[in-house]
């Protein structure tokens, strides 16, 4: 019985929720696990289960050495399977509602230096593709822009005049941003050659080879290609640009504020990972330039 309630969520995931075959495996992974547990604790009902058996199994999987980002993902897996299973009436609560996931260590993002960033941002422009791939990269380091906020850019989201760009973030919320000279300049470059891709009745500020608004996979491929052509150490993608800009942002103003407000962030303790950045910067400097801060050698 269970084993049937349980195919006929993964089948409802997959027919109504249209859920991609990795979602699903995912899905089917982390319920199997926890379908097995239960069974160690000789219930025989999805019913049966309390939010202490779900603490049990967090406990067990987090001991296995699973990450806080894969118990989270267990976890949420069990809660949706627990809503499909009250909304059929076959339970009448979540016991995993109340469940925590232990905390994971949160990853720093990854950034380019400035030396690395000039390398990255000299682009030889020898075509349209290149001159608005150059523009691409330019706005994203000057301005801070999520790859969603840049592909979505139209013509008219840009004041070249006045420096200043008009994005749509997330929860749809608008914001002004500044635009640097250098990417004044691109944009201004790639603008002279966008006619020679763009319909005349495209909005789009970017566009593909076929004239259409370009795509988030199509920017992400550009500047892969971009950061190997001119050997940019590790891979190079529009996240790592943002995190550079919020980087060197703080870095050289220490205006924490600021840095949420340029990036859109609703809350500022997700601007605060890049005072771990600046920090890591601060200690390296410390280390290299005080006199009685080298580590003593080895004997």
């Amino acid at each position: 019985m269970k084993e049937a309630q349980l195919e006929q969520f993964l089948h409802y995931l997959s027919t109504e929720k249209q859920l991609s075959h990795h979602t699903l495996d995912n899905y089917a992974r982390d319920l199997a696990k926890f379908s097995d547990f239960i069974d160690e604790q000789d219930l025989s009902q999805w019913a049966d289960v309390e939010a202490k058996h779900v603490r049990q199994f967090v406990a067990k999987i987090h001991r296995q050495g699973l990450s806080g980002a894969s118990i989270q993902r267990a976890l949420s897996a069990t809660r949706s399977f627990y809503r499909f299973l009250a909304r059929e009436r076959l339970v009448e609560q979540n016991p995993a509602l109340a469940v925590q996931a232990p905390k994971s260590s949160r990853k720093l993002p990854s950034t380019l230096d400035a030396d690395q960033m000039v390398q990255l941002l000299d682009i030889p422009i020898i075509d349209a593709v290149s001159a608005r791939d150059a523009a691409i990269m330019e706005l994203i380091y000057s301005s801070g822009l999520r790859i969603s906020e840049l592909v979505s850019l139209d013509m008219h989201s840009i004041d070249l005049a006045d420096h200043s760009l008009r994005v749509t973030g997330k929860g749809s919320k608008m914001r002004m941003l500044p635009i640097g000279s250098k990417a004044i300049t691109a944009i201004d470059q790639w603008l002279d050659y966008r006619h020679q891709l763009a319909d005349y009745s495209e909005s789009a500020l970017f566009v593909s080879k076929r004239g259409s608004r370009i795509s988030v996979r199509a920017v992400q491929q550009r500047m892969d290609y971009w950061g190997k052509r001119l050997g940019v150490q590790g891979k190079v993608h529009p996240h790592r640009l943002r995190h550079s800009f919020a980087s060197h942002m703080l870095e050289s103003s220490g205006d924490l504020r600021a840095v949420q407000e340029l990036l859109g962030h609703e809350d500022i303790s997700t601007t605060q990972i890049y005072t771990h950045l600046d920090f890591q910067h601060l200690m390296q400097v410390y280390e290299g330039a005080h006199p009685r801060a080298h580590k003593k050698a080895k004997k």
